[in-house]
């Protein structure tokens, strides 16, 4: 049986010729494994050949590599990333923000003051009405920036799939000099018929991959979903099977904040096998952005950095799961001082005022957002990425005598008027 890879670790073509040898005569120097010492051809379980040949490599033999960063402590090259999150929180502005700093070698990591060029796999979001506008809008090289689509002998254009494509992809990053591989997202690259649900199927799919990174050098990083299970714990919230965060080598959690007054989200390394956990957790807002076009102007979202966070994913998923047990009478008597306070203060207040105020009395931010709709109080983010107003009707009756209102605050604290996937899409993915 002819053996899947070349002694130069590239994966062969199907004559069982190597791309890489046949160009240059000779496997690279520096990748060849020292002959293998032959252990027989016979499997475990009886004396019948089984085509593979077992290759013992004393370890003295393997050259040792230090560990490099594309994105430092955060995204390794040679390996798969993963960015998993809810909807609309910006994990795809999040690969558009990292091409556009590849691309223009102002990354910190491996590639700062050197552009590069990255590869682009999306099928979620059209090319012409939303990524290549969130490019411009982030400033990245578009000349550097390739879109991956496979030609099929019939002349159609396909979406990438994995594993089976790996061998194009890897002689494509040889040929290009690619520097980062984005695959929005991971899921929807694997190939038909693979149940992403069972483990050994997924690894057969996303192993090649791995190889792929680790044998060329790039890092290949990849979006996922959060399913929608509750827990504190990110890595296990990611869709599918486990296997997706088994293989992967490193992993960026993002959530929303919602006790940020400005929308703003958070990241956090969650996985990191090569380096070091406890990297500051980062914090960020979308803001919106008008791209010029020959039919009219774009209107897409743009990421910015505000900084390090004091809070991270973990914190964010920890609060969301404990507020359920917020004590109902505690929040009841949170909504009866919270409505005569916004009257007194004219019938509306910032929420961080709100906050304020409310913890001298006695309540936490989380009581009181399980009070505000008890209360009949509104909120209304003023600007994009702007802060809260707690608003009440000073012309109201509150509340209405058997009203949905009244029983609906009985039974959730969420905030209407804050940031929401709808109101988001199409700005943020």
């Amino acid at each position: 049986m002819t053996p899947l890879t070349c002694e130069c670790g590239l994966l062969l073509d199907p004559d069982g010729s190597c791309y890489r040898c046949k160009a240059t005569g000779d496997p690279l120097a520096d990748d060849k494994m020292p002959p293998p010492q032959t252990a027989g051809e016979t499997s475990d379980v009886g004396s019948q050949p089984t085509g593979r040949t077992l290759r013992l490599t004393p370890a003295s033999e393997i050259r040792p590599r230090p560990v490099r960063w594309a994105w430092d402590g955060r995204v390794p090259t040679g390996a798969v990333t993963l960015i998993p999150g809810r909807e609309g929180i910006g994990k795809s502005l999040t690969l558009v923000w990292m091409t556009a700093q590849i691309t223009r070698g102002k990354l910190p990591g491996l590639h700062y003051g050197t552009p590069r060029a990255v590869f682009y796999a999306a099928t979620e979001d059209s090319w012409q009405r939303t990524i290549v506008p969130r490019l411009i809008a982030a400033g990245a090289d578009l000349s550097r920036v390739y879109r991956v689509d496979v030609a099929t002998e019939v002349g159609r254009i396909d979406a990438l799939s994995l594993p089976r494509d790996c061998r194009e992809v890897e002689r494509a990053i040889t040929d290009y000099d690619i520097a980062l591989m984005c695959i929005d997202p991971l899921m929807s690259t694997i190939g038909t018929g693979i149940d992403t649900h069972r483990d050994r199927e997924l690894r057969g799919a996303l192993e090649p991959l791995v190889s792929l990174a680790d044998r060329t050098g790039c890092a290949v990083v990849g979006l996922a979903h959060f399913n929608k299970s509750s827990g504190t714990d990110p890595l296990n919230l990611v869709s599918g099977s486990r296997a997706f965060t088994a293989v992967i080598r490193a992993a960026i959690g993002i959530a929303r904040d919602p006790d940020a007054d400005d929308g703003s989200c958070v990241m956090t390394q969650i996985k990191n096998n090569l380096g070091k956990l406890d990297v500051p957790s980062l914090r960020y807002v979308v803001e919106g952005a008008a791209i010029p076009t020959d039919e009219g102007p774009a209107d897409v979202g743009v990421l910015r950095f505000l900084g390090d966070s004091d809070r991270s994913v973990y914190d964010i998923l920890r609060d969301h799961n404990d507020r359920d047990d917020t004590d109902r009478s505690e929040r009841d008597d949170a909504a009866e001082w919270l409505r005569p306070w916004l009257i007194d203060q004219g019938g509306e207040a910032a929420r961080r005022d709100v906050f304020k105020s409310g913890r001298a009395e006695g309540f936490s931010e989380a009581t009181l957002k399980r009070a505000r709709p008890r209360a009949g109080v509104t909120t209304e983010r003023r600007g994009f990425g702007g802060g809260s107003v707690w608003r009440v009707d000073l012309h109201r009756t509150w509340p209405p005598s058997g009203s949905h209102s009244d029983r609906l605050a009985q039974t959730t604290g969420a905030e209407p008027n804050e940031p929401n996937e709808s109101r988001m899409r199409g700005l943020v993915t």
